[in-house]
Formats: structure tokens, C-alpha cells, sequence
């Protein structure tokens, strides 16, 4: 039996007790409890333990501050800080400890990357996270939030296979793009099979883990067979100029990276989707030729205010008049995307896509901002409305 039934419940014991019993308590309590967040109805108590530190925030990009931090309380004569926030039941959140961060506003910031690297820090107490060669965060998961299993440790679920390969683009002017192709458990090279795009193939094979999460869709028949070809992006700088109403891109999948694909495998109806500006050269390659792309996912596609809105605003118009449409469209965004860029733009969408005719189409919106753990949970929905199998 817990001795503390809750995080109140301790803290009023630890500040009633002598200040030389309070770090006993601290222990006790940590001993006790070894996973944080203590999340308890709509609430949850984060905590760090630590003498090294001058002061501690959890930060947290729904926070509406610059920065967004909250700072957390030191119980007096104790290593434990803490700071406890409400949440809707089905948040699901990245968030970081900024430990003796100088808690000045990061619009001024003149080297952030130095900040982050010196000063914030993912959770210790907390085994849920996502990690990524360039930073890692930790994950706050509400008791109502989509599944966010570590999908590739599940052990009784058969494996795909993933080749590497790499492409040259003359529609693109690149060589050397990697490439990852993926063909499901039990894979027949005399059969053929619907195949799946993604952008951003260098995010779905790392943190999104989407080749894991197709093993178990297709194990438990939630999703089809399928060839999967996730294509790296360029970097960041180059990223916005391929992916946003690029006819040059357009070409390269439809003259190169089918083809590819296709004079090794063989294959049936295409699914093309993508995360942000991905899920925008998605989008402009199936509102050209929906024939050829007949299932489309749009994962959080900035379609407001911001850089190029111009050019992103014009599709809300290009989905309302197009003739025809896929005939499968997957959209998602977070409710605590940028409300402008992302959140009133999808809600704008979700009322045109909502009336089409002859297309079969799913809305959600997730408690998540705009980053991987939010794509990541809601990856496993489009594709099991992409390419549905049996069970759906």
C-alpha cells in the first residue's frame, strides 16, 4: 500500500515535518514512486532531484510565456523540486527541465542552440520519451491520450524488412538521396502490393518508427500489406523550396521514384503522405494527378500565417474546387499547433473535406503541439485509414 495517495498528500507531511526529517522523506517518496510525472485526474506534478541546481522549470511549449517556462519550488531543506499543472485528459506532450537556465526571454536569444545544449535536459524520472541524434525530449502522457508505446520493442510482432538504398534526381538536382524501403512480414516478390510514400523518410525511420508501427497494424489487420518508401528531405534550408508547390517534386515522384520502386516491386494502388511541409508536397501531388495518388495523409500541413502563407493558403481553395479528389484523405493537427499557421487553418480545411463526395475521409485532433510525439501518436490512424486491412 502507496503511503502517499497523492503529491498534495506528501507535501503536506514533508512541510510539517523537522527540517532535518524532510530529505529522509524525499527519499522515502522517491523510493516509493520511481516513475514522474505523478499525473492524478487532470493534473500532473513534475519533479527534479538534485543538489546542483539554483533553480529549476519545466518547460513546456503550451506555456503562453517567453520563455515557456514554469518554474518549479525547492522543498525547503531537500534535493525535490516540483511544480504541479492542470491538463486535459488527453494531452499528450514533449516537454524538457531547464536546470540554472538564465529564464530570459528567447526572442533575444543570441545562441539558442548553446542555451539548450548548457542548460535543458530531458526528464530522469520519466522513461517516456523520444530521442533523436539532434536532441531528445520527454513525453507527458494524460490517462485519456492515444497509445505511445515504444513500438519497437514489442516482441511478438513479426518484422518487415528494410532495405537502404540511395536515388538521384534530375527533376531535383541531387544525387545520393537515401532511400528506405520497406516490404511487410512475409513478403511475396510474385505479388503485388499497395505501396505508401512518406516525406521525410529520415523522421520515419527514427523517431516516428513507422516501419515498426506498420509490423503491428499488419499483424493485427488494421492496416494492409504494403510496400513502404520513405525518401529522405533535404536539409532545413532547402526543405521549403522542395516541398511547397514544387511541380519539380511532383515530377521526381512520378518520373523517378516510382519507377524506382516499381522495377523492383510490383505495384497496385500509391498512398503518398507526409508531416508539415511534407504533408504539403503530398498534397500538391495528389490534387494534380488523384488518380495516381488515391490516398492521401496530411499530418499537421501549415496552411496560415507565416512563411510562404501565400502559396499555403491557395489550398484550402485548390481542395474546395478540384473536380476530383483521393479517394482516401487522412488529416490531423494539434490543438496546440500555432492557432493561425496550423490549428484554424485544418479546422477551415476539415469543412470543405468534410462535404466532398466520393471520398473517404478522417479529422483528428490530438492534445499535442507541433513535434514528433504529437505525429508520432496519430501515424498509426492514417495509415490504418490509408490502407485499410480486415479489422477496420
Amino acid at each position: 500500500m502507496p503511503r502517499w495517495s497523492s503529491f498534495r498528500h506528501f507535501l503536506e507531511e514533508v512541510n510539517a515535518a523537522l527540517p532535518a526529517e524532510r530529505q529522509t522523506l524525499v527519499t522515502e517518496l522517491l523510493n516509493e514512486r520511481r516513475e514522474f510525472p505523478w499525473v492524478e485526474a487532470h493534473q500532473a506534478t513534475f519533479v527534479y532531484n538534485g543538489m546542483d541546481a539554483d533553480s529549476v522549470a519545466l518547460n513546456l511549449d503550451t506555456i503562453n510565456s517567453d520563455p515557456p517556462f514554469a518554474p518549479m519550488t525547492r522543498i525547503p531543506d531537500t534535493s525535490l523540486w516540483h511544480v504541479t499543472l492542470p491538463f486535459a485528459s488527453d494531452d499528450l506532450l514533449d516537454y524538457l527541465l531547464a536546470i540554472n537556465d538564465p529564464m530570459t526571454p528567447l526572442r533575444g536569444e543570441t545562441n539558442i542552440v548553446a542555451r539548450v545544449r548548457k542548460h535543458w535536459r530531458i526528464d530522469p524520472l520519466n522513461p517516456l520519451k523520444i530521442e533523436t541524434p539532434q536532441t531528445s525530449v520527454s513525453v507527458l502522457r494524460m490517462p485519456n491520450a492515444r497509445p505511445f508505446p515504444d513500438w519497437a520493442a514489442l516482441r511478438r510482432v513479426q518484422r518487415g524488412k528494410l532495405t537502404e538504398h540511395t536515388i538521384d534526381s534530375e527533376q531535383m538536382g541531387y544525387t545520393a538521396r537515401k532511400l528506405t524501403i520497406y516490404t511487410p512480414y512475409g513478403y511475396d516478390a510474385n505479388k503485388t502490393y499497395p505501396l505508401v510514400v512518406m516525406l521525410d523518410g529520415q523522421w520515419a525511420t527514427g523517431p516516428l518508427q513507422m516501419p515498426q508501427i506498420a509490423d503491428a497494424l499488419i499483424k493485427h489487420k488494421h492496416m494492409q500489406p504494403a510496400i513502404m518508401v520513405m525518401i529522405q528531405s533535404g536539409v532545413d534550408a532547402d526543405r521549403n523550396r522542395e516541398y511547397i508547390s514544387n511541380d519539380k517534386h511532383y515530377e521526381f515522384l512520378i518520373r523517378e521514384l516510382l519507377p524506382y520502386v516499381q522495377t523492383r516491386h510490383k505495384v497496385g494502388d500509391v498512398a503518398i503522405l507526409g508531416v508539415a511541409v511534407g504533408a504539403i508536397a503530398a498534397a500538391h501531388a495528389a490534387l494534380i494527378n488523384p488518380d495516381m495518388f488515391s490516398a492521401l495523409g496530411l499530418i499537421s500541413p501549415p496552411l496560415g500565417k507565416g512563411q510562404f502563407q501565400e502559396e499555403l493558403s491557395y489550398y484550402y481553395r485548390r481542395f474546395s474546387s478540384a473536380d476530383r479528389l483521393p479517394k482516401r484523405i487522412f488529416q490531423s493537427v494539434g490543438r496546440f499547433e500555432a492557432p493561425s499557421r496550423f490549428f484554424r487553418p485544418a479546422q477551415d480545411l476539415h469543412k470543405v473535406l468534410q462535404t466532398r463526395r466520393n471520398t473517404e475521409y478522417r479529422y483528428v485532433e490530438t492534445g499535442s503541439g507541433h513535434g514528433l510525439v504529437g505525429f508520432r501518436a496519430v501515424l498509426p490512424e492514417a495509415l490504418a485509414w490509408l490502407l485499410p486491412g480486415e479489422a477496420e
